[in-house]
């Protein structure tokens, strides 16, 4: 089968497209005939050798997945040959950049109905950083408000839809190219970063502020005075430390997104549901995907890319 490959850490050119052999499940896994797997910044890092992440080399990237379920191992009951699935894997492990991928069982959960299957694989880990940065961290509550900074890129969107479905204020930072696309998820107020700060444009504070760019360490500090005293500063920018204020009980956290099959499988309710819209910006080829890379490295790949083997 295809399968795009790095042997070694290094920049996008130590990308191969290779003919690998067929996996075959083990004991509770199943085998998933690729419809896409989704490029995300997390899989150049790993490429790249940025991450702490425990990789085996050779390793194949693509740790978002959709597709059919083609075999299946000793032991799995819940899924069937010929089910559509779509799943965050095991980052460690082989992805989904390939025609075939073994997947442990439990990391699948039915693809939503209403949205091209290829196209769900742009939903598992973005929409899970969102509803963990702003519920499981956040704590956030129906009435409560939040700040999200940076919110143009694919998880703020998500984040804009998830908080304004559980009945949250949401105010907004976005540059002038994203703006329509920040209104359209729902913000209540989208402020130009470009020209103003938060601090000048909110008219009170927030119960939570939600950092999803790699904004100035000091910008970033002096944005948590908009957090009431109490509330919470959440950040998915793992490489800069996430600004708390312990003299007035504000505090930090730092999101690095954990696969949950039970808030997946609600995600994909939501989609089918009209709640929640999956963004897809391209649909490349398997092939395409050393050049994706080589593109990031110059720059921010905007919205979501699919990769179709």
């Amino acid at each position: 089968m295809k399968a795009v490959q790095f042997q070694q850490v290094g920049g996008p050119e130590v990308l191969r497209v290779v003919d690998v052999e067929q996996p075959t499940p083990a004991a509770g896994q199943v085998r998933i005939r690729v419809a896409a797997s989704a490029y995300n910044a997390a899989d150049a890092g790993m490429r790249g050798g940025f991450l702490p992440i425990p990789i085996e080399l050779p390793h194949v990237p693509g740790y978002d997945v959709s597709g059919t379920v083609d075999a299946v191992g000793d032991g799995v009951e819940d899924l069937a040959v010929g089910d559509a699935v779509i799943g965050f894997l095991p980052m460690e492990r082989d992805g989904g950049a390939a025609e075939y991928v073994v997947a442990p069982a439990d990391a699948l959960v039915p693809a939503p109905a209403s949205i091209p299957l290829a196209d769900a694989a742009a939903l598992p880990s973005v929409a899970l950083t969102a509803w963990q940065a702003l519920f499981d961290e956040g704590h956030l509550e129906a009435a409560q408000r939040v700040l999200v900074v940076g919110a143009g890129g694919v998880v703020g969107k998500y984040a804009i839809q998830l908080a304004k479905r559980a009945g949250v204020t949401v105010v907004a930072t976005a540059s002038p190219r994203s703006a329509d696309a920040v209104r359209a998820a729902g913000a209540d107020q989208v402020i130009d970063h470009t020209t103003t700060e938060p601090l000048d444009a909110l008219d009170g504070q927030v119960d939570v502020l939600l950092n999803l760019a790699p904004i100035d360490p000091e910008q970033f500090a002096a944005d948590v005075a908009a957090v009431r005293d109490g509330g919470t500063v959440v950040s998915t920018t793992a490489f800069m430390a996430t600004p708390d204020d312990a003299d007035r009980g504000v505090r930090a956290a730092t999101v690095f997104v954990l696969p949950n099959r039970d808030r997946l499988a609600e995600l994909v309710r939501l989609v089918d549901g009209g709640a929640l819209t999956v963004e897809v910006t391209r649909r490349i080829p398997l092939t395409d995907l050393p050049a994706l890379h080589a593109e990031a490295e110059t720059g921010r790949v905007a919205g979501k890319v699919v990769v179709l083997p």
